[in-house]
């Protein structure tokens, strides 16, 4: 993991450095992916450059707000809360006149957070000059797991080739040299929290047999081979996944390579 950290940092701090960037913001979300971006971005550019937001709705759990705290006392990095909920509300109110008196259904509502989060990003990185970063993972990348012009908005996704399980591998070599990580981001269930109650796993198959899956595919391995280990339910699921979302990946921000 030490390797694959001082790659990390080292393309984060050449990125900026090549296209022009001496400070980044992104969104902390109080879950691990948007934790380890942080402390990548602070390894990389130092805790000045790097500034912070977190954005919670009315979905927000105050475990996520804790998490966000206490990383930004450890960090020091530029950290700012800002409630989406005024702008959610006030969105809501157009839409059910766009739509001809229809309250939002459940997708839309929920996306209509991660884009609102998104717009703030990009205001961010205008006024004041910014890259903004954003958090994504090859697992949820490659699932399409994201909501396009929301958690997906920014100039690089800095973790967008490494897989979910290597994220947390990541984050606990990392405090092993010096803990930066609450020990609740590592070990919380994973959630987007747009809606109460969510987890990843409500839609997607757990990370280890997700990852195993995609990292065999990524290896050239069959759906047959593939299925005599974890069943041909599931992997034609995650293939078919893969297949249909190619769309989203597309459009995704560029990835820094491991």
């Amino acid at each position: 993991m030490q390797k694959l950290w001082e790659k990390l940092v080292a393309g984060l701090g050449g990125y900026c450095k090549d296209n022009g960037f001496d400070k980044v913001v992104m969104g902390l979300s109080g879950g691990i992916d948007s934790a380890v971006v942080a402390v990548l971005a602070v390894d990389a550019l130092g805790a000045d450059k790097v500034n912070c937001i977190t954005m919670p709705s009315s979905n927000t759990s105050a475990l996520s707000l804790d998490i966000t705290r206490k990383m930004a006392k450890t960090l020091s990095f530029g950290y700012q809360e800002f409630s989406i909920e005024p702008l959610l509300e006030k969105a809501r109110g157009e839409f059910y006149g766009l739509f001809q008196n229809l309250s939002l259904n459940q997708v839309a509502g929920e996306n209509l957070q991660a884009r609102i989060r998104g717009l703030t990003l990009m205001t961010f990185s205008n006024q004041f000059g910014a890259l903004v970063l954003a958090c994504g993972n090859k697992s949820e990348a490659d699932m399409g797991y994201c909501t396009l012009y929301g958690d997906t908005c920014g100039g690089l996704e800095p973790i967008g080739n490494v897989y979910k399980t290597d994220v947390y591998a990541l984050a606990k070599w990392r405090n092993g040299v010096k803990k930066v990580f609450p020990d609740e981001v590592l070990s919380r269930a994973p959630s987007a929290e747009l809606a109460i109650g969510q987890r990843d796993q409500d839609i997607l198959p757990p990370y280890d047999v997700l990852d195993a899956i995609l990292k065999g595919r990524d290896g050239g391995l069959s759906k047959a081979k593939l299925a005599e280990k974890f069943g041909q339910d599931i992997v034609n699921w995650v293939f078919e996944r893969y297949e249909k979302m190619a769309f989203k990946r597309e459009q995704m921000p560029p990835a820094l390579p491991v």
